[in-house]
């Protein structure tokens, strides 16, 4: 099995920036991608930003230009520096990946507890 921790969530004000991180462990064979995901009250979980092995990248419309995700493949953990924050960037932040553990046959999809970004106007 693999797990997923977030950090660095928090109260920031609007136009600040703040860097979530999130690392995988566990016994690992690859990761596939890892990214982010958030959930707003009242709304859908939506994409914020993927990125997988290769170093592509994937960016919800409203983030793009001003998130930006990265990826350190030794230690397994994906960072989302956020900028140019607005109340609208309010949501919990979930980090999630598609990992092949050495339990499993396939690789499966992993998420990890949430952390909460609140931007203050």
């Amino acid at each position: 099995q693999a797990q997923l921790v977030e950090s660095g969530g928090g109260l920031v004000q609007a136009g600040g920036s703040l860097r979530l991180s999130c690392s995988a462990s566990g016994r690992i064979r690859s990761i596939n991608s890892m990214g982010w995901y958030r959930q707003a009250p009242g709304k859908q979980r939506e994409l914020v930003a993927r990125i997988i092995t290769g170093g592509g990248t994937v960016y919800g419309d409203s983030v793009k230009g001003r998130f930006t995700v990265s990826r350190d493949n030794a230690s397994n953990t994906v960072y989302l520096q956020m900028n140019s924050l607005n109340a609208e960037d309010t949501a919990v932040y979930y980090c999630n990946a598609n990992i092949f553990a050495w339990s499993r046959s396939v690789p499966a999809t992993y998420w990890g507890q949430g952390t909460q970004v609140t931007v203050s106007s």
